[in-house]
C-alpha cells in the first residue's frame, strides 16, 4: 500500500477517534421539562397539614463541562407553625441529563434563625465529594464515594427515569450533607396511592436507609411513582424520631 494512502487512512481514524471521544453524551429520556413544578403538602404528626414543599426542574444548562437540569426543592411549614417555630430548607441539585447523576448539590437551612449552608461537588473520576460548609463553623472534607453515588433529590428524579417491576431491588449510594448512606429499595405494585391530587396506579418503593455504620436511619419510609408517562413522586412518607412525616402531592404544573 501506497505511503500517501497508509498515512491518509491514519488521518482519517485519528479525526474518528477524537471525534468520538470529543462527541457529546446522548442525554438520557427523562419524563420532566424544564419549568416543571411540584407541589405537597406536608403533614406531621398530629398535625393533617403542617407545611408545604414545592420542587421546580428550573432549567437545563451547561454545567461543569457537560449539561445538567437544574432542580431546586424547598419546604417551610404553615404560617401558624412558623410563627411558634420559623423553619425553612432549600435544597438544589445539577443533575447531569446524560447520566442523570448529580454533579453538584447546594443545602440551605434556617432552624429559628439558626443558618446553615453547605455543598457537595462530585468527583466522578476520582470517586470523591467535596464537602464545604459556607456559613460558620466554616469546614470541608473529602469524602470517598461509590461509583453512582446520589444526593437525595437527584435520587428522586432520576428514579423518575426508571422502569420498576414488581420485586425489583434497587441500591444507590447517597451522599447528604457531608454524610454517606446506602438506600435501598424494595419495589411493589402496581396499585392504587391516593395522593391530594387524585388517586392513580402506583409503584411504591419501600426504602431502608443505612448510615456508613450501617445503622437503618427511621422506619416505614416510602415513595410511590405514578405509572403514566410523566411518573410523578405522588406521595413520601417516613416515620422519624421527631414524628411521621407524609408529603402528599397536591399539584403539578
Amino acid at each position: 500500500m501506497p505511503a500517501a494512502t497508509v498515512a491518509l487512512l491514519a488521518s482519517v481514524l485519528a479525526v474518528a477517534v477524537h471525534a468520538q471521544r470529543t462527541a457529546p453524551a446522548r442525554e438520557a429520556a427523562v419524563p420532566f421539562s424544564a419549568g416543571e413544578t411540584l407541589t405537597y403538602d406536608v403533614s406531621w404528626a398530629n398535625l393533617l397539614t403542617a407545611g408545604t414543599a414545592t420542587t421546580r426542574v428550573v432549567q437545563k444548562r451547561p454545567s461543569f463541562g457537560a449539561t445538567a437540569w437544574e432542580i431546586s426543592a424547598e419546604g417551610q411549614p404553615l404560617p401558624l407553625i412558623q410563627r411558634l417555630y420559623p423553619v425553612y430548607y432549600k435544597m438544589d441539585t445539577l443533575l447531569d441529563s446524560a447520566s442523570l447523576l448529580a454533579q453538584w448539590t447546594g443545602l440551605y437551612m434556617d432552624e429559628n434563625g439558626r443558618k446553615r449552608q453547605t455543598s457537595m461537588q462530585f468527583d466522578r473520576p476520582g470517586r470523591k465529594v467535596q464537602y464545604e460548609m459556607t456559613t460558620e463553623p466554616k469546614a470541608k472534607a473529602t469524602l470517598t464515594a461509590p461509583a453512582g453515588i446520589q444526593d437525595g433529590l437527584a435520587m428522586l428524579y432520576s428514579l423518575r427515569a426508571r422502569t420498576f417491576r414488581n420485586g425489583e431491588r434497587i441500591s444507590v449510594p447517597v451522599a447528604d450533607d457531608g454524610s454517606l448512606y446506602t438506600v435501598d429499595a424494595v419495589v411493589s405494585g402496581p396499585a392504587k396511592v391516593a395522593a391530594k391530587i387524585g388517586t392513580f396506579d402506583a409503584f411504591t418503593l419501600n426504602l431502608t436507609i443505612l448510615n456508613e455504620a450501617g445503622q437503618p436511619i427511621g422506619r416505614n419510609i416510602a415513595v410511590s411513582f405514578g405509572t403514566d408517562a410523566r411518573r410523578l413522586p405522588l406521595r413520601m412518607e417516613a416515620e422519624l424520631p421527631v414524628g411521621k412525616f407524609v408529603l402528599s402531592l397536591k399539584d403539578a404544573r
